[in-house]
C-alpha cells in the first residue's frame, strides 16, 4: 500500500515545453521559473511540437538539459520524459552522468517507452508496437544503471530514475522494479487505482514501492480545485506544463504558494 503518512515533501515541477519559442525566450523562462521557487524544471524529448503549429519552432531535449545545468543553481532538472528509443541506453547513461556532474547532482533521469509516431518516422527510428517499445525499455533500464555504475568519474550520487506511463501490466511493473519516481497521467481516481496496482507489483518484486517510489502527476487546474485530493491519493510532485512563446507562470505561482502553505 502507498504510505500516505510518509514525510516526503510536496514538490512543484514545471515542464517548459521546448516549442514555439526561440532559445532566448526559453532561457528567460528557465530563469523566471527558478526565481518563482519551483523544485524541478522539466522539458520533453520530442523533435516536433505536440500542440499548435506542427512545424513550429522546436529544440532538442538533452542538449538543452546541458545548458540548463549551467544556467540554473538550485532546481533539479530533467526530461519528462526521455524517449528510450532515440538513444543507445549506454550512451544515454553517459549523457546523464555528464549532465549530473555539470549540474552538481541535480539531474532526474526521466524516461519512458515513447509514443509519438512522427518523431520515429521522420528521424528514422523503428516505431514498432506499444508492446515492443515497452519491452525495449525493460531491456534498457538495467543497461543504463550498469553503465552509470561503470562511469569514471561516477555520478555525483545515485541519479533518481523517473519512469512515465500508466500501463498496468508492463509499465507499472518496470516502475516497481527500477524507478524512484513514477509520473502518472489522469485524475484522482486513476492515480489511486494505478498507485495500488504499482504497490501490488512492488510486493511481487520485493520492493516497498509505497515508501521508495515518489508519485508524480501533471496538473492543469488551480491547487484549490485538485491539490488536496491528489495529495490524499499519494502524489507529492505536481508538475504544470507551459508552452512558448510566452511561458505563462501564473498557475505555477499558485501551486508554489499552495506548497509553501503546507510546509
Amino acid at each position: 500500500m502507498t504510505d500516505l503518512t510518509s514525510p516526503r515533501p510536496i514538490r512543484i515541477g514545471v515542464q517548459l515545453q521546448p516549442q514555439h519559442a526561440d532559445y532566448r525566450q526559453m532561457r528567460d523562462a528557465v530563469r523566471r521559473t527558478e526565481d518563482a521557487g519551483v523544485d524541478v524544471i522539466f522539458n520533453w524529448d520530442h523533435f516536433f511540437p505536440l500542440t499548435g503549429d506542427p512545424d513550429g519552432e522546436h529544440y532538442e531535449c538533452w542538449t538543452m538539459l546541458g545548458a540548463w545545468a549551467e544556467q540554473t543553481e538550485r532546481v533539479q532538472i530533467g526530461a519528462l520524459v526521455t524517449c528510450n528509443s532515440y538513444r543507445n541506453p549506454d550512451l544515454l547513461a553517459d549523457m546523464a552522468r555528464t549532465v549530473d556532474h555539470i549540474s552538481d547532482g541535480r539531474l532526474i533521469l526521466g524516461i519512458g517507452a515513447g509514443w509519438f509516431a512522427r518523431d520515429y518516422e521522420q528521424f528514422g527510428y523503428e516505431f514498432g508496437t506499444a508492446g515492443s517499445r515497452i519491452a525495449e525499455l525493460g531491456e534498457a533500464l538495467p543497461r543504463i544503471k550498469a553503465r552509470l555504475a561503470a562511469g569514471n568519474p561516477a555520478p555525483t550520487r545515485e541519479i533518481p530514475v523517473l519512469v512515465g506511463g500508466g500501463g498496468e501490466k508492463k509499465t507499472l511493473r518496470l516502475v516497481a522494479e527500477h524507478a524512484d519516481v513514477w509520473h502518472s497521467f489522469g485524475d484522482v481516481d486513476t492515480l489511486t487505482r494505478k498507485s495500488a496496482i504499482l504497490d501490488e507489483h512492488g510486493e511481487a518484486v520485493g520492493r516497498d514501492t509505497g515508501r521508495l517510489v515518489e508519485r508524480s502527476v501533471g496538473v492543469g487546474a488551480p491547487p484549490e480545485e485538485v491539490g488536496q485530493k491528489l495529495l490524499d491519493a499519494g502524489a507529492t510532485l505536481f508538475t504544470i506544463g507551459t508552452s512558448g512563446p510566452d511561458y505563462d507562470l501564473s498557475l505555477v505561482e499558485q501551486w508554489v504558494r499552495w506548497r509553501d502553505e503546507r510546509r
